[in-house]
């Protein structure tokens, strides 16, 4: 937006901070029913009640319900709420709510606001008008909500000033199967926890631990584009990114947008966010410019996977409610620009001890460490046993546009450990253990500047799933991805490690093992761990060739596009899985690969009717204008007796540009409307025939754009979009 243009906005809205109105810790949480406000408003014993389900996984007492009900209602109001809604996230990828107001008539007809512990429990949407992959029918509309007491409640407040409590709830159908996403996650949290008690029991460290907690920590990669460009194109408003658009003269080659200084309208857009967030108690810790130009992140610190999960949903909806007080349009997809970097939500997961012990910190001599070996290869064995669910588990049309790209890591799963890990992992292969690398410190050649410690091992960015110190992170996530979902996978597949793990060692040392028998045990297995999974382990560059080539040598597959990473839900195999953990019926499990395929499909469906739009309604339009305007200097340079076959060339060429778009266009409107139904069929034919019709319309356009005035083409450009 040019300047004058957001002056006149700043003018109108005089409600955007330069800096936040209080230190963020006093901010913090002050609009979620949590923490201080329970316990000032709740009785200690019912405080206590709900601080065991909330901490330690206790069942909810439902008899504190009321209690909690009237409390939550009264400071909702003293906030100015007059409505409360259950929370939840369907399977749209997105979060749904239906309010209702704390409005009610006595018998006498005298209105009072009330909020019961029924209503706080347990609510009643309609489930026939979201997805659920066959589970309901559209005249099977009954589904339930019920309270999540573990994720606290909030107030949320619209631009306008419109205030209304959420509860977060899961939802499932009249016959009690999930049709939302964080059911499947606090089953699989569930799972993780059950499994990992059993190998602190059999290491005899479980005394004091009652649960063990799988935490998250998910970036959020983001673009800012100026909101009155992006409503000029129709691409931006209903697909989230560009489907034309040639790239500019200066991308992000130089690298000089990361990390550099943030803009003043960007700084007062993250500031404005960042306070929204603290208020509603998520712990944002990071901001900075990323690589590509317009590129940003905002970074929490973890906590518990389930809340985390909330406050990622809560996070994306703040950054796009914001950005318009700041004549903003926050771009979410993974992929808006093409040949610019794409976005992505980097998932940082662990398992922790309630006592507050990660269970995946090496430590020092990390070889003598024996739990964590066990977890770290229960980890390892995981990601390359179940590497296609993995790879199934961030399968989107946006992201088979970043996965494998410049700023992505490869569609092919691997696992990245770095130098220390790895020298270990020889170790263990060898069957002891003698020695951990240690990272010692580094001189910087100036006797004004401090030695500063060096960590044992590097990064590596072109890695899926890395290890960074004491967690994981999961890489490949899409930045438009509902994290329950990735996060419900990941959680899944280590619980069945971990349970294999335990089995194996149980067999092993048998009842009661001493200690000699135990260490035996647990070397002979991770030994064995090793030798059969290693191969997922690479350390060098994700994005090359010859890792491809390799990959290809160890049999690892490379799912590329989502019609190939899919199917995988549907084997034997994966409802197997999911049912012995508790996590998904294979009903469920069916009903998730039915929604996924139909959204792919859905999507680029989408995608090819508003790219048809744009080219029939603007860009021919334009292109014939363009056209004709150089057969008129054409005409009119030959009729004055002189010659000009540069033009009469460029006219030719632009005549067989107009006529190659036209036929793309008619092949992607053949391709896009000959619909297969079901979601096989769906699947390959979006990628088989939508796919490169898209793209072959785009490369027809793009070189239009690149040779037309331009006054005469009709979208904003990239170097409008992103360039400052």
């Amino acid at each position: 937006m040019p300047s004058d243009r957001f002056d006149a906005h700043l003018a109108k809205d005089s409600s955007m901070p330069s800096t936040p109105a209080a230190q963020a810790s006093d901010l913090f949480g002050t609009l979620t029913f949590g923490g201080d406000v329970m316990l000032k408003r709740l009785p200690s014993e019912v405080f206590a009640n709900l601080q065991r389900t909330m901490q330690s996984g206790r069942p909810l007492d439902p008899a504190i319900a009321n209690t909690v009900a009237s409390a939550m209602k009264d400071w909702a109001i003293e906030h100015g709420a007059t409505h409360y809604c259950h929370w939840f996230q369907p399977l749209t990828g997105t979060t749904a709510e239906k309010h209702d107001a704390f409005l009610s008539l006595t018998s006498g007809g005298d209105a009072i606001e009330r909020f019961s512990g029924s209503q706080l429990i347990q609510g009643e949407p309609d489930a026939s008008s979201f997805p659920s992959g066959g589970i309901r029918d559209t005249y099977e509309a009954r589904g339930y909500t019920a309270w999540d007491a573990t994720s606290p409640a909030f107030l949320l407040k619209t631009e306008t000033g419109v205030t209304t409590l959420c509860i977060p709830t899961v939802f499932v159908s009249y016959t009690g199967e999930a049709l939302d996403k964080k059911l499947p996650l606090i089953r699989s949290i569930d799972a993780v926890n059950r499994a990992a008690m059993r190998i602190l029991g059999i290491f005899g460290t479980d005394a004091g631990v009652e649960r063990v907690i799988a935490t998250l920590g998910a970036e959020q990669e983001y673009f800012l584009v100026d909101e009155e460009l992006a409503e000029a194109r129709l691409d931006l408003r209903i697909c989230g990114r560009t489907l034309v658009g040639a790239a500019p003269p200066k991308g992000h080659q130089l690298d000089d947008h990361y990390f550099g200084a943030i803009p003043d309208r960007v700084m007062g857009f993250m500031a404005a966010v960042e306070q929204r967030l603290f208020e509603l108690g998520v712990p944002v810790k990071t901001r900075h410019n990323e690589v590509a130009p317009s590129q940003y992140e905002i970074a929490p610190v973890f906590e518990n996977a389930n809340v985390a999960v909330d406050h990622q949903m809560l996070t994306m909806h703040v950054l796009r409610a914001t950005a318009p007080r700041f004549g903003f349009r926050c771009l979410l997809h993974e992929k808006p620009f093409a040949g610019v970097n794409g976005s992505g939500k980097h998932c940082n997961w662990s398992i922790s001890t309630n006592t507050g012990v990660n269970l995946l910190d090496p430590r020092d001599d990390t070889h003598t460490n024996m739990q964590f070996l066990v977890f770290l290869c229960g980890v390892i064995r995981a990601v390359d046993a179940r590497a296609d669910l993995l790879r199934a588990a961030i399968a989107s049309a946006g992201n088979d546009h970043r996965l494998g790209a410049n700023e992505a890591p490869p569609a092919i799963m691997s696992v990245f450990l770095g130098d220390m890990l790895t020298d270990i992992l020889d170790q263990l292969q060898t069957g002891r253990t003698t020695k951990t690398r240690k990272g010692g410190s580094m001189d910087l050649g100036a006797s004004t500047l401090p030695q500063i410690p060096r960590h044992a091992s590097d990064r590596n960015r072109t890695s899926p799933f890395a290890f960074t110190g004491n967690k994981f992170e999961f890489r490949a996530v899409g930045s438009t991805a509902a994290v329950a979902w990735p996060t419900t996978v990941l959680n899944t597949i280590i619980a069945e490690s971990l349970d294999a793990m335990a089995d194996e060692l149980e067999k092993r040392a048998g009842a009661n093992p001493t200690r000699t028998k135990l260490e035996s045990a647990v070397r002979a297995l991770l030994k064995a761990t090793v030798k059969n999974h290693r191969r997922i382990c690479f350390d060098g560059d994700g994005y090359s060739r010859d890792w491809h080539d390799e990959a290809e040598s160890r049999g690892l597959a490379n799912l590329r596009s989502t019609a190939d990473a899919l199917p995988a839900l549907k084997s034997k195999s994966a409802k197997s899985l999911f049912s012995k953990q508790g996590v998904l019926s294979g009903r469920e499990l069916d009903a998730r690969y039915e929604i996924l395929a139909e959204q792919y499909a859905t999507v680029l469906g989408i995608e090819a009717r508003t790219l048809v739009t744009m080219t029939r309604t603007q860009i021919l339009p334009a292109a014939l204008r363009h056209q004709a305007q150089l057969a008129d200097i054409c005409a009119t340079t030959e009729a004055a007796g002189a010659d000009c076959p540069d033009t009469v060339a460029e006219l030719r060429e632009t005549v067989d540009r107009v006529s190659r778009l036209r036929r793309a266009v008619s092949e992607l409107e053949k391709a896009e409307s000959s619909v297969s139904e079901g979601a096989d069929k769906a699947l390959r034919h979006a990628r088989e025939r939508i796919v490169p019709a898209i793209e072959a319309v785009r490369a027809e356009a793009d070189a239009l754009e690149r040779s037309m005035p331009d006054d005469l083409w009709p979208l904003p450009t990239y170097a409008d979009l992103i360039l400052p």
